[in-house]
């Protein structure tokens, strides 16, 4: 049997899905959420297909039908941009003026009622985007964590805040505030977790959020609506779906965004900045794309780096902004590298996400197999070979990871971002080749260094730090934990993202001040003792 044979067998048949697993019935969804309301679409919708194929009986490969969800227009998304601007009404609405502990009250009745959807909605991670059921589970729990750490954190920012100032006569308490109606987009490849990690900060700081979920991993947000209309005020949360150009466009182009929340392309990112009549007035945050380098020296434990190398490379079939996307290798140790390298990449299971030990899954793009196709042709016209045997090979939505080399500067891969499992190889020499790649790069957001020797490794930091947003010493480039600042530089990101700095990205700092006369200080202190005021209030929440 060929090996493009033994890839297509990897698609089961009906009886070959394990019941837990199944999707018995597909999801029509005709509903979406705003003002308070789930509301009923009756027009036209989107067929959700799967990546993950099923054989039937006659032998034949088809693609599963998921289900639809709405396709709306302008009317609905402004209307739920009205639904937002109400609820937030110009800062003076219940929620942005909600003391922090109740809002967090009503953050703590969604994670229950999350929770409880736990199951179908990694069951939805699985069949939707082709994520694996390890890091399905993974993506949901580390959510919820999420959102309790974020809790805990707004609790410790609201502790500093709640004492008073004196400085130089003037007498003043700084608190951070809302910025105002929220447009949240995530991504395809963590449609729930990169999603929550600006959705939430945006609505815990007091925000009202126009939600719209990526094109690809749609459905596994449906099992949450109502837990979004029964734990927030009306008009806090509001989603639409639909094309961009019907839904997100006219949005942008009201100028009622205040903040822009994205996880995807620059190019996408500047058109939807570009929409917004009043640009200086809308703040970004910004999770865009990236080719995070792997720089490999000469004494580096090539055992240890292949670890980290695949791991980094090829984890959720090297769908991650995060992925290492390019690798410099030293001639010295080149040739054991990619012969350990090759090998250990072949040996990777490919199959359906439930299946235990699988690290290959179908990839949920239409035409991603076709580009990284391309990708290959392309730098073999150039001189690069696929080394390991199994290197691209596909079928279907399926492509086994391929290792190019050696790359050079007149390919593609060596400067578009491949997001897949295409993993190009750089031989080099002198330690500047690399140090010039990213300095040279569009983007800037992580590079990862393996080497043992200090010297080199120092002054190795002490460049990199000033190229990119985080150094990786003998490890992949990644985002956790959230508790550090995630950002990147020139085409990769604008703003900062971590918990704390979350909050942060989506509020600004407010202050009542005083000059400390006799009669201000009794007027304060009447207020405070008072509990007249919501904002400026000595309250210290536990």
């Amino acid at each position: 049997m060929s090996e493009n044979e033994r890839i297509k067998n990897v698609f089961p048949g009906e009886d070959g899905i394990p019941a837990a697993y199944k999707i018995e019935k597909q999801i029509q969804q005709k509903q979406y959420l705003v003002a308070g309301e789930i509301r009923l679409w009756e027009g036209a919708c989107q067929e959700v297909v799967s990546p993950l194929h099923v054989t039937g009986k006659d032998g034949v490969v088809r693609p599963v039908i998921l289900g639809c969800y709405p396709l709306l227009g302008e009317k609905e998304a402004l209307e739920a941009l009205t639904a937002a601007e109400k609820a937030y009404g110009n800062g003076c609405g219940l929620w942005p003026t909600m003391p922090v502990e109740q809002r967090i009250r009503h953050m703590e009745i969604f994670i229950r009622k999350m929770i409880d959807k736990r199951q179908e909605i990694v069951k939805l991670l699985m069949w939707e985007i082709g994520k694996t059921l390890a890091d399905s589970e993974k993506e949901f729990d580390r959510t919820v964590e999420y959102i309790r750490d974020t809790i805990e954190a707004l609790k410790d920012q609201d502790r500093e805040a709640s004492r008073f100032i004196l400085e130089q006569g003037i007498l003043a308490q700084v608190r951070r505030a809302p910025l105002g109606v929220v447009l949240c987009m995530g991504p395809f490849n963590y449609p729930l977790n990169e999603t929550f990690t600006t959705l939430i900060p945006a609505l815990i700081m007091g925000n009202a959020v126009v939600f719209k979920p990526p094109k690809l991993g749609v459905l596994l947000h449906y099992p949450l609506l109502a837990a979004f209309q029964e734990a927030f005020p009306p008009g806090v949360v509001n989603t639409v779906y639909g094309e961009g150009q019907q839904v997100i466009g006219p949005l942008m182009k009201s100028g009622g965004i205040n903040v822009l929340a994205f996880i995807g392309s620059s190019r996408v990112a500047d058109i939807l900045k570009h929409q917004h009549p009043k640009p200086h007035r809308l703040r970004s945050v910004l999770g865009l794309e990236a080719k995070n380098a792997g720089i490999i020296l000469a004494d580096a434990d090539i055992s240890q780096v292949v670890e980290e190398v695949i791991a980094g490379a090829l984890t959720y079939n090297g769908q991650r902004c995060t992925a290492l996307k390019i690798l410099f290798v030293h001639n010295q140790i080149i040739d054991e590298f990619l012969k350990l390298f090759a090998a250990k990449v072949d040996q990777l299971a490919m199959g359906m996400p439930w299946e235990p030990g699988v690290k290959i899954t179908p990839l949920p793009e239409p035409d991603k197999c076709e580009y990284l196709r391309e990708l290959i042709d392309d730098a073999g016209k150039h001189g690069a070979k696929v080394i390991n045997t199994k290197g691209g090979l596909n079928y279907g939505s399926l492509f086994f990871p391929a290792i190019l080399y050696p790359v050079n500067d007149k390919m593609r891969i060596y400067y578009e971002e491949q997001f897949g499992p295409v993993v190009p190889v750089i031989p080099f020499d002198d330690i500047s080749q690399p140090i010039q790649y990213v300095i040279h790069s569009s983007y800037g957001q992580q590079v990862s260094i393996f080497g043992t020797d200090a010297d080199m490794l120092a002054n190795l930091i002490d460049q990199l730090v000033n190229q990119v947003c985080r150094v990786n010493i003998n490890s992949q480039c990644q985002r956790s934990p959230d508790s550090l600042p995630f950002t990147g530089r020139k085409d990769s990101a604008e703003g900062t993202l971590s918990v704390t700095d979350a909050l942060r990205a989506f509020s600004i700092r407010t202050l009542v001040a005083a000059k400390t006369t006799p009669a201000n200080k009794k007027l304060i202190t009447d207020i405070v003792k008072g509990d007249k005021s919501k904002f400026l209030s000595t309250d210290f929440l536990l």
